[in-house]
């Protein structure tokens, strides 16, 4: 009897194992990697006679939640995110959340746009940015550029991060420490101010 029982735990064991092991590979496969994108693609984008700089906002037709709505890319990290409307954990298991709440906006608005991504798969190495690195988010052919000047670590529980902004703002976050089992009890910031905006020809 006690053998039988040993024989099911271990199989149950087992079943939970793979099962978060092929959820972890699919969530992970969203996220692009390209080598070449580290290198400085600020440098690039200034030379590109094919972009011109944009200072108007673009019409933002409200999106439906699931929706793709752009894409981040992080050239320190030298990786790419499809970002999805509404922060929901469907979205997030596809890629990069977009929070939708009445203090945030996507960037084509000119406010605070907030991002939100898994510790494991996406954002499992943010830890390797600092103050000074530039990323850049897409949304309806144009370009955001943004500077990171602040990262912090806070109360997994503390939503003061979403807050309206007074100038274009991006926000990025996810659960912290990034090697934590379980539910973490913290949560990993990264801000950053507008630099420029341009269209994608």
């Amino acid at each position: 009897m006690i053998r039988k029982l040993s024989i099911i735990f271990i199989t149950l064991g087992l079943l939970v194992v793979l099962g978060n092991g092929s959820q972890w590979w699919l969530q992970s496969q969203v996220v692009f990697y390209d080598h070449e994108l580290q290198t400085d693609k600020r440098e690039a984008s200034s030379v590109s006679e094919q972009a011109r700089e944009s200072s108007n906002t673009v019409d933002y037709v409200s999106a439906e939640t699931g929706e793709g709505i752009g894409e981040l890319t992080i050239p320190k990290l030298g990786k790419k995110y499809p970002v999805y409307y509404d922060s929901d954990p469907d979205n997030v298991k596809k890629g990069i959340g977009m929070f939708d709440t009445s203090f945030t906006s996507p960037p084509s608005e000119g406010e605070h746009t907030v991002l939100a991504g898994h510790r494991e798969t996406t954002f499992a190495v943010l830890d390797g940015l600092v103050e000074g690195d530039f990323v850049y988010l897409t949304e309806n052919n144009i370009e955001y550029e943004y500077q990171i000047n602040k990262i912090w670590v806070g109360d997994s529980e503390d939503p003061s991060f979403l807050v309206p902004a007074s100038s274009p703002t991006l926000t990025f976050t996810t659960c912290y420490p990034f090697d934590f089992i379980g539910s973490a009890p913290e949560r990993f910031i990264v801000q950053a101010d507008l630099v420029k905006q341009q269209e994608i020809q």
